[in-house]
């Protein structure tokens, strides 16, 4: 059976992670998606807002998250991936809130990293297409903020993941950085390559999918072994809402909106053999605080099913 994984946002508290790091394990998870992204917000930084949890220096920020890393031990539970804030560049703001992303948030979460014994950490590409004209330089933009954390990435062996995310005009929803497979694996081997080191994968990111009709099959098979992390999680086809899996159907006979099918299928069909992880933190707002154990146990038990469907034949 694969290992299965949940965020941590939402189910474990600063104030008493050993509290979530047990309730994850009592609903069936051995591994967590750590969610540092939480501590230095997207929509913060889209309004020039800089915290201050990032100035403290690399020692202070381990003795923070001791307690987390000790929690999660002692409830059997390995930190796998986690999510660095994003994004790591925002066209247009002021030189410092740039500055302060590459020079101070990226290098710690990169440290932060290797504190908890992760193997992978998830980056958002650059959204800036528009920006910088075509999708090529916005790869090209993209490709320069990753030369500046990956030679860490090969000194402590850790694998930095780009994701598949959209973007968005008006009230439509657009592919974003890294929707095109092909592109992707050759990216990711040149890079690779380059650094004589397996310092870049792939996350597939099941919603995000969803949202601009990327074929999961085909998508994920192009991937092959690139394929080091998942963000599982649900949507009707029209916004980002990060739900539980078979929530959305697009008819009446009940045909999920999300081709579960295909995902099984091309996990199977490429050996997949990772951790089957969800990033559904809202779900866990969705419903009362008293049956967050029972969300994350059905959460857990739908992971267990994709992955008796992914193995059966090994």
């Amino acid at each position: 059976m694969l290992e299965i994984g949940v965020q941590t946002h939402n189910a474990v508290m600063d104030s008493d992670p050993a509290a979530g790091f047990k309730m994850m394990h009592d609903a069936g998870f051995q591994c967590a998606d750590f969610s540092l992204n939480m501590y230095l917000k997207n929509t913060d930084l889209y309004e020039e807002r800089l915290n201050a949890f990032f100035d403290a220096s690399i020692e202070e920020l381990e003795q923070f998250f001791t307690p987390h890393k000790e929690a999660a031990r002692a409830n059997g539970i390995r930190i796998h991936q986690m999510h660095m804030p994003y994004p790591n560049f925002i066209p247009g703001v002021s030189d410092h809130i740039n500055d302060y992303l590459i020079k101070e948030m990226a290098p710690k979460s990169m440290k932060l990293c290797k504190f908890f014994d992760c193997r992978y950490i998830v980056v958002h590409g650059l959204k800036v297409k528009e920006y910088y004209g075509s999708e090529a330089a916005e790869w090209e933009a993209t490709e320069k903020f990753l030369d500046k954390i990956l030679p860490l990435a090969k000194e402590m062996e850790i694998t930095v993941c780009v994701e598949n995310i959209y973007t968005s005009s008006g009230r439509h929803i657009l592919e974003g950085p890294c929707c095109d497979a092909r592109k992707a694996a050759a990216r990711i081997d040149r890079i690779n390559d380059k650094y004589g080191a397996e310092v870049l994968g792939f996350c597939f990111d099941t919603g995000h999918a969803n949202l601009v009709g990327i074929d999961f099959e085909k998508f994920i098979k192009i991937l092959g072994h690139r394929l080091k992390v998942l963000h599982i999680h649900d949507n009707d086809g029209v916004a980002d809402l990060h739900q539980v899996p078979f929530t959305f159907t697009k008819t009446r006979e009940n045909k999920p909106s999300t081709d579960w099918d295909g995902f099984i299928r091309a996990l199977r069909a490429i050996g997949f053999d990772g951790v089957l992880n969800f990033e559904t933190a809202p779900v866990l707002k969705s419903f009362p605080e008293e049956l967050r154990p029972q969300a994350l146990h059905m959460l857990a038990e739908i992971g267990n099913y994709f992955s008796s469907e992914i193995t059966k034949d090994r």
